[in-house]
């Protein structure tokens, strides 16, 4: 499972029917700075995540990939390697908090 913003969203059109319906999200994995260790940077990478939620572009989520992205019951039939399984309201590292969705403009 992974930390990771979103931000963008992709349209498709032509796909598979299992996907027809399915919103697909850009997102980037964060990780804690491990210089200062008081907020998440980004990983530099971006996959493309189907939202079962409702995210939005600048949400931070939660996403799993892999075998783990087909063990919800509304995913295990789709063709998807990543999902967004959960909206983060906050990251606390060490008793101190690194992120705050409150917080964001």
């Amino acid at each position: 499972m992974f930390v990771a913003k979103v931000t963008g969203s992709v349209v498709s059109t032509e796909k598979v029917d299992s996907m027809r319906g399915q919103k697909l999200l850009v997102v980037e994995p964060y990780r804690l700075d491990q210089a200062a260790r008081n907020k998440l940077i980004s990983t530099g990478r971006t996959f493309i995540a189907v939202d079962m939620l409702g995210a939005g572009v600048g949400d931070m989520v939660l996403i799993v990939q892999g075998s783990s992205a087909r063990f919800t019951p509304e995913t295990q039939k789709l063709p998807i390697d990543c999902v967004v399984i959960g909206i983060v309201d906050s990251v606390n590292i060490e008793k101190s908090e690194v992120y705050s969705r409150r917080e964001e403009p």
